[in-house]
């Protein structure tokens, strides 16, 4: 194995992480006339990381600093973007008071835990941020967060579904990136449903692709509000609709991911769950499915290569039996309350198989 590979995945820090610094080197300046460089700011676990400057700017009664963000080696889309917060001094008992400057979204629906019209600016990087701005003594500003580039950065997110527009939330609870923890995509997924919930829509579909969600929206037409990119993370789906139910649920996908819903994974990315050979071969022999599929299907890594030898009522027998096996594991995690119908579609968007609620 490389050395690349046995070394422990670097973690890196948020984009609330790094506004919070920024914030606090432009406030210290805003008041001594000076930057810190580096500058520490204490996260919510009581690290206590420096964060190198790469912006200084200051005026008469306002000063600006940015932190170029360091997601570790996480696949994160603001790696290397530039997060900026501008500070200016307000009266006193003025508190602080936040707006979204280039690059930053601006919530317009409800559901979120931020108002419409409020920056996207979460509300554990606004405690950070005031936490910072304290810790340099500097209680009433008006603080300006930015990212340039941020719009076009925001088109790789989930942010328009959300009703999040112009620009990136600033987002992170712990402050921390965690490698491949992926915790945007299920905070998105959770915020999703909260703006699906407080449209007052009944039924949302989770797809794990960008094919099956056109098409399940097709089958169903629904509203793009109603439409969650759940991705590999099934689980995170479910166990959030448990606490926060909506009347109905359809799940849309493809059989290769399917297949692994249905003996009983709630993450179906490749490097966290695996087809089970041996059980799809089992199934497969209850169909009646020649040898030479059952001997394929358990030495197989995916169930293409096994549908690919079935003939077409082996075939469809196969996709009927995974979306009803999908949509037992759906009902047993999500506790009773919610109707579940299962959609698997192919490579162009058709349907194989559908279940009823």
């Amino acid at each position: 194995m490389s050395e690349a590979h046995e070394r422990p995945l670097r973690r890196g820090w948020t984009t609330g992480a790094c506004a919070a610094a920024a914030a606090k080197a432009a406030a210290t300046a805003l008041r001594t006339g000076a930057f810190p460089d580096p500058v520490a700011i204490e996260l919510p676990g009581g690290q206590r990381p420096a964060f190198p400057l790469a912006l200084r700017e200051a005026g008469a009664d306002w000063a600006r600093a940015g932190v170029t963000k360091d997601a570790g080696d996480d696949p994160d889309v603001t790696h290397g973007a530039l997060v900026i917060a501008e500070i200016r001094a307000m009266a006193a008992g003025s508190g602080i008071v936040f707006r979204a400057g280039d690059g930053v979204g601006t919530v317009t629906r409800p559901g979120l835990a931020l108002a419409v019209g409020e920056p996207a600016i979460n509300p554990a990087p606004r405690a950070m941020i005031r936490a910072a701005l304290e810790g340099a003594g500097v209680r009433d500003a008006e603080v300006t967060i930015s990212i340039p580039g941020g719009a076009a950065l925001a088109a790789k997110t989930m942010n328009a579904r959300l009703g999040i527009r112009g620009g990136l939330s600033i987002l992170g609870t712990t402050g921390v990136v965690i490698p491949y923890s992926c915790s945007s995509w299920i905070h998105s997924i959770h915020r999703g449903v909260d703006v699906a919930r407080a449209a007052g829509v009944t039924h949302v579909a989770g797809s794990t692709g960008s094919t099956s969600e056109q098409a399940v929206q097709r089958l169903h037409g629904l509203p793009d509000v109603a439409l969650i990119d759940m991705g590999d993370f099934v689980g995170a789906l479910l166990k959030y609709l448990r606490v926060y139910p909506v009347p109905r649920l359809t799940l849309a996908g493809g059989l290769g991911k399917l297949v692994k819903l249905a003996q009983g994974h709630l993450d179906l990315h490749s490097a966290r769950s695996q087809l089970d050979g041996a059980a799809l071969a089992r199934d497969l022999d209850r169909l009646g499915a020649p040898p030479q599929a059952l001997a394929a299907a358990c030495a197989a890594e995916s169930v293409g290569v096994v549908v690919a030898m079935l003939a077409p009522e082996l075939r469809a027998g196969l996709v009927r039996g995974v979306a009803e096996k999908c949509r037992e594991v759906a009902l047993a995690t999500l506790a009773g309350g919610i109707a579940v119908d299962v959609a698997v579609f192919d490579r162009e968007g058709s349907l194989l198989a559908r279940t009823e609620p």
